[in-house]
């Protein structure tokens, strides 16, 4: 039965992945849709392989922060704000301030409201990725500013998301900090080590088999997501330090051969995040969601408007450039998934499911309707991460 049920949900996601690939929209959906619909309360609930999907969705979220760990070197990430910055700090505060307000407004508390601000905060720059090819936006001038706030989004998450795991620990106000010293301690030693000896350590992981050094890298990831979550920093950013830690050959080679398994695995994530949220829980928080989506639609629209204006970019492109950010999707997921057993976070997992259901389906369709006749332009846009960086 075990089988059947597994094999059963991966010939799913292959038809629903084929399905959005149809229609032009992303995925997320529904894949949450999915999970929903199997998990407690669903219609179908699974009685055999919950637990198998909970174990390939920890791999999952470990395997997109490696994934976008990959796309950085320790350089880039500790030069590549500096450009982006003004338009990058006002996406912040535009984004993360309506999550945390709404949810200290419905009796939350700091903690947990923190994480419904991470939530709000962050495009999902596969979805965004998606839109601007679709849409023939990807020669336009606003595009290079679309990509710099998606960057400046990824790099903040490197800083995030020590703090949001620490304060995942709960307890005591003085633990609580403690932990985020040793998590923000622990992300500038690695860093470091990463700034000044990224080429030599990608070098001792590197080999001119491509087995070895699938092994290599997937292994180095387990094995230290596993060592920071037994010193109470998230798995994730564990894996994310093993990304930025390595350049170079070995960089590009493990990009390529873990692709298939990040896009497997991450499907398996939300698909997991769907089954442990009861759809019964979606109808109280639907109206929230809804509220939350167009205050941080229109946000988002600002922010891309902000940038576009800052590079000299006309009035079509400025709406264009806000447009393309509306779309929610992976990390907010992720965000939502580490704040399990925050204290006041109990509706957080099905606010942000319905939240994530809005955007990343209006996100897309109202781009396409409020443009309809964009001046498509030569040029590709490649995606290298779910939600990683796009060159």
């Amino acid at each position: 039965m075990l089988l059947v049920e597994i094999g059963a949900v991966v010939l799913g996601l292959g038809i629903l992945a084929r399905l959005s690939d149809r229609i032009g929209v992303s995925p997320i959906p529904l894949y949450l849709l999915v999970g929903l619909a199997f998990g407690d309360g669903g219609l179908i609930p699974m009685v055999t392989s919950e637990e198998f999907i909970e174990v390939g969705a920890e791999i999952g979220v470990i395997l997109l922060l490696l994934m976008l760990g990959l796309e950085y070197s320790a350089r880039e990430l500790v030069t590549g704000m500096r450009p982006i910055a003004p338009a990058g700090l006002v996406d912040l505060v535009l984004n993360f301030t309506p999550g945390f307000v709404v949810g200290m407004l419905l009796g939350w508390g700091p903690a947990a409201s923190v994480f419904l601000g991470g939530v709000t905060y962050i495009s999902s720059s596969g979805v965004v990725a998606k839109l601007l090819n679709d849409l023939g936006w990807t020669g336009n001038r606003e595009t290079p500013v679309v990509l710099a706030i998606l960057v400046f989004e990824d790099l903040a998450m490197a800083f995030l998301l020590p703090i949001l795991g620490a304060i995942a620990l709960g307890g005591a106000i003085s633990a609580a900090v403690a932990a985020v010293a040793i998590a923000i301690g622990v992300l500038v030693v690695a860093l470091y080590v990463a700034y000044r000896h990224g080429d030599r350590i990608g070098e001792l992981v590197f080999h001119r088999s491509d087995e070895v050094s699938l092994l290599t890298v997937f292994g180095l990831a387990l094995v230290v997501a596993g060592l920071a979550e037994s010193i109470n920093i998230s798995a994730a950013v564990g894996a994310f330090l093993v990304g930025i830690s390595l350049s170079g050959e070995a960089a590009s080679r493990a990009h390529v051969l873990l692709a298939p398994f990040r896009d497997l695995f991450a499907a398996v994530f939300f698909v997991f995040f769907g089954l442990s949220t009861d759809p019964a829980d979606i109808p109280g928080v639907l109206a929230i969601a809804v509220l939350l989506g167009l205050v941080t639609a229109g946000t988002k629209i600002v922010t891309g408007w902000y940038a576009a204006k800052r590079g000299g970019i006309g009035r079509a492109g400025r709406r264009r450039a806000g447009l393309a950010l509306i779309a929610r999707g992976e990390f907010s997921i992720i965000i939502a998934g580490l704040a399990v057993g925050v204290v006041g976070a109990e509706e957080l997992p099905a606010l942000a499911a319905a939240y994530v259901l809005i955007l990343a389906v209006a996100g897309p369709v109202v781009a396409k309707f409020a443009d309809p006749a964009p001046t498509p332009r030569p040029g590709t846009l490649e995606v290298s991460s779910e939600d990683g960086a796009i060159p």
